[in-house]
């Protein structure tokens, strides 16, 4: 397992407020609106649900019951909420919620080891709307991916995954050979960026081709968003690029 914990910022000559600000408004939202995921109708309500964005509809259904085949628990399952707003704004709404505690945490570690990168080769404004356009990309390739798998248009989506895999994207087409620290068993060591973002988007597309035998998101994940995501990075970040700082070897690295 590599968990990675820094990386080297010493070309770093911007401090990375938009970044930061969004990594406070996904904690913001989770905390205050959907009061730590337990407030069903407002995270279902502006959740992305597939169906919504392929019709242009909302898509309001009743609560049920399941019944777990393995353990044969009885699981209720809250049925879809009324979308205040346009359904094609949950694409951006989605983007700001997470599931559960390990959920953020996990998104908010990726975005702030490898967000600031590309804020300070790209400037606030451009980071911003690349990150959203990102996003949106990794929205819709989720939406169109379970269409045309034939899974269920129905299981609302949401989290920053999307747009942090093209943050990812475009980390490592621009710093391929910086320094990222990483937590392995044996303690902690640096490895190339190529290596370990290369590592992880492997991982995500051995996951993915699960949903190719009818896997349902792949245990829950929508690894079709995840690679949407990384693939729009890779293909836009050059546009979004103000300049790539030359590594200045002063300033140390963050953990």
């Amino acid at each position: 397992m590599l968990l990675p914990i820094g990386d080297d910022n010493r070309d770093r000559q911007i401090t990375p407020v938009v970044n930061y600000l969004l990594i406070v408004l996904n904690i913001f939202v989770f905390i205050y609106w959907q009061r730590l995921g337990t407030d069903i109708p407002f995270t279902f309500g502006y959740a992305t649900v597939p169906g919504e964005i392929l019709t242009g509809h909302d898509i309001v259904t009743h609560s049920r019951i399941i019944h777990d085949p393995v353990s044969g628990q009885a699981i209720h399952m809250p049925g879809l909420q009324t979308t205040p707003i346009p359904v094609y704004l949950t694409l951006i709404t989605s983007m700001f919620m997470h599931g559960g505690i390990a959920h953020i945490a996990g998104n908010m570690l990726y975005l702030w080891i490898f967000g600031d990168n590309l804020e300070n080769a790209m400037g606030h404004v451009r980071y911003l709307v690349f990150y959203l356009l990102c996003g949106i990309l990794a929205g819709l390739s989720h939406v169109f991916s379970a269409a045309w798998l034939n899974q269920s248009t129905l299981v609302p989506s949401l989290g920053a995954s999307g747009a942090i895999s093209g943050v990812l994207g475009g980390y490592i087409l621009l710093f391929p050979g910086r320094s990222v620290h990483v937590w392995v068993i044996l303690g902690i060591i640096s490895l190339p960026a190529f290596l370990v973002v290369g590592l992880w988007f492997v991982f995500q597309l051995i996951n993915g081709m699960g949903m190719l035998g009818g896997n349902e998101a792949a245990g829950g994940v929508a690894y079709a968003a995840h690679i949407g995501g990384f693939v729009a990075g890779l293909l836009l970040v050059k546009l979004f690029v103000r300049k790539i700082p030359a590594m200045r070897p002063r300033r140390s690295s963050t953990w």
